[in-house]
């Protein structure tokens, strides 16, 4: 039997259906696994590339950092609510994901060409203020496409039934793309052959918005009358928030454990590359990438089964374990085991609360919502996650000397100082069990 596609179904029938058919699957993977490679591009790779081509200084990082993390976060509030005023994802996520391509394949002509000296001076400042505004354009055509158009459609797509299997599978999707830019083109950017790396992304990311367009179907969402900032500031209203506890205590949950991710992800593979001295480590990271996402999939169907609620706190349980492990490792073989601990962990504790976020969101406003989450799980974890892994790796002055000039690098303190985020994890979910329950 070839692949089952369903119709789009009215908003009160869809909460009941648990069959997610073939048509529904291929979106979900591919138009979620292109997003999450253009995205690996721009949290990972582009700090990689500053830090290479214009500033080692992780205030820059942190600055570009936050900076994309307001314009997505923004970008998010008023395409979320404009979507849900339409009725209609399709188009959004289409055109976004071609303009997403264009601005990715751009970054490639921003920096110091190769093998040319980093910029100095009001040359630097120049480089820097055109990286972060660049930066900003692109996350907030990306985010629009993908965090609030996309994953309201993945809501609208979906019941409580199915999605701990559906998050699941959409949070090994980041991991399989860190593995094929790790795979297959890492080597042009060891290689200095920024503009290509860059390019390729994007004409992916471009060919995954056309394509999208005759992929994805609208679940046939009534729109909404309501106008776009008022869609925005209800949710952001104290009555709003008394009324939906359940919704944004596990927002706020989101919040800590993005920070405790964020806290990391920006620096991980600097910190592979110049403090551990790791040559082989796109293996070591593909390795790992393999293992937690298989290991991330049997996670989600046993989260369908034993509730996620329940499931919740294991899971942080041993990302924490695992970012320890990694604040003690120093052999390859002990750095791809903690790493698959932290991995395996941090993507079950993200699948779990985007699950119970889905299920806490009301049908007609799940435009709206993500950009509630965007605020509370993307913009604060991506504004003070790496500002405080850049004043840890201040204080710690660990250093390494390239052609005689000594650059500030990451150390193990960053993994120890995000476990110690995640301790605040426990205490908002005593408090989402007594006041939370909806």
């Amino acid at each position: 039997m070839g692949p089952r596609t369903e119709p789009a179904a009215p908003a009160a029938l869809r909460v009941t259906r648990p069959v997610i058919g073939g048509r529904t699957w291929l979106a979900l993977v591919v138009v979620g696994l292109v997003g999450q490679l253009a995205w690996t591009v721009e949290n990972m790779y582009l700090n990689v590339y500053v830090y290479d081509t214009i500033s080692p200084d992780p205030n820059v990082i942190a600055i570009l950092v936050g900076a994309s993390a307001v314009a997505a976060t923004i970008a998010t509030l008023l395409v979320g609510a404009w979507s849900d005023r339409m009725g209609r994802r399709r188009a959004i996520i289409a055109v976004g994901y071609v303009a997403w391509g264009i601005c990715t394949a751009a970054f490639g002509f921003v920096g110091a060409p190769s093998g040319a000296e980093a910029p100095t001076g009001a040359a630097l400042i120049g480089a820097i203020v055109a990286i972060v505004l660049l930066d900003c354009v692109m996350s907030a055509f990306g985010s629009g496409a993908n965090d609030a158009a996309f994953s309201a459609w993945v809501t609208d797509s979906t019941a409580p039934a199915n999605r701990g299997r559906v998050d699941g599978v959409l949070a090994v999707l980041p991991l399989i793309a860190m593995l094929l830019v790790f795979g297959l083109l890492d080597g042009l950017t060891r290689a200095g052959d920024w503009k290509l790396f860059f390019g390729v992304v994007g004409i992916v990311t471009i060919a995954t918005g056309a394509l999208s367009w005759f992929l994805i179907r609208d679940r046939g969402v009534p729109a909404r009358r309501e106008r776009i900032l008022s869609a925005v500031v209800h949710g952001l209203r104290p009555s709003t928030v008394r009324r939906q506890p359940a919704l944004y205590l596990t927002l706020a949950i989101w919040a800590v454990i993005g920070t405790s991710t964020q806290v990391i992800l920006p620096f991980v593979i600097i910190y592979l590359q110049r403090y551990l001295r790791i040559e082989s480590y796109a293996l070591a990271l593909g390795i790992v990438l393999i293992l937690a996402s298989a290991l991330s999939i049997v996670a989600g169907r046993v989260m369908d089964r034993v509730g996620k609620a329940r499931f919740l706190l294991p899971a942080v349980g041993v990302f924490a374990v695992g970012l320890i492990a990694m604040a003690f490792a120093r052999d390859l073989p002990l750095v791809i085991a903690a790493a698959t601990v932290m991995m395996s962990g941090m993507m079950a504790s993200l699948a779990t609360i985007s699950a119970m976020t889905r299920d806490h969101t009301p049908a007609d406003r799940a435009g709206a919502v993500q950009g509630i989450r965007m605020i509370l799980a993307v913009m604060i974890p991506m504004i003070a996650g790496p500002f405080l892994g850049a004043a840890v790796i201040s204080g710690a002055a660990n250093t390494y000397t390239s052609l005689g000039v000594v650059q500030p690098v990451p150390g193990p303190e960053i993994f120890a100082t995000a476990a110690v985020v995640l301790v605040l994890v426990p205490v908002l979910v005593a408090v989402r069990a007594k006041w939370g329950r909806a």
